[in-house]
């Protein structure tokens, strides 16, 4: 009876045996906890390039927006028509198209200087992040001027947030020229 009993002991144990070798085996959800594992970095790395594809995008959106308005200024259309800072922005606006909320986010900023050497440019933010009041002055004939645009955009991956803005980077862009010989 000692012998069936150390028998059926050595069976078991061989079955056993058996059950884990076939379990150690098996790879049936192996690629499901791989991907389980690579999944979360590899799409947080996604947004992140998509992010940052679509901010260098919006920034040269931007640039072609500034270039295009300040030709309304350098060819003394601005000057002749009267624009303000409001109908100017509203200019701005109508080159921009869905990527930005233009009236409530968009700041332009227009200076006039003497020289090309003469221009200093102050910061569009004070210390608390807030915009500062921006200028009009489109200049005269032949006056040199600065048109600047500045817009905060919302960042949404925390890794582009590196200098800790509350979640937006500043977009700015700027033109610089000398205003056409227009007549008065």
């Amino acid at each position: 009876m000692l012998n069936r009993l150390q028998t059926r002991l050595a069976a078991r144990r061989r079955q056993t045996a058996c059950a884990l070798a076939r379990l150690l085996r098996q790879q049936d959800g192996a690629a499901a906890v791989e991907f389980g594992l690579v999944a979360a970095p590899f799409l947080a790395l996604l947004f992140a390039i998509m992010e940052t594809a679509l901010i260098f995008f919006s920034g040269q959106a931007l640039e072609t927006a500034v270039a295009d308005s300040a030709r309304l200024i350098m060819t003394g259309q601005a000057q002749s028509q009267g624009l303000t800072q409001a109908t100017f922005k509203n200019a701005v606006c109508a080159r921009i198209y869905g990527l930005f909320d233009c009236q409530n986010g968009i700041y332009v900023d227009v200076q006039t200087f003497t020289s090309f050497s003469g221009i200093t440019m102050n910061s569009p933010l004070d210390v608390n992040g807030n915009f500062v009041p921006t200028q009009f002055s489109p200049g005269g004939p032949s006056d040199i001027v600065v048109v600047r645009l500045f817009y905060q955009w919302p960042v949404y991956a925390s890794l582009l947030d590196k200098m800790g803005n509350g979640g937006k980077r500043l977009l700015v862009a700027t033109a610089a020229f000398r205003n056409e010989p227009y007549g008065s």
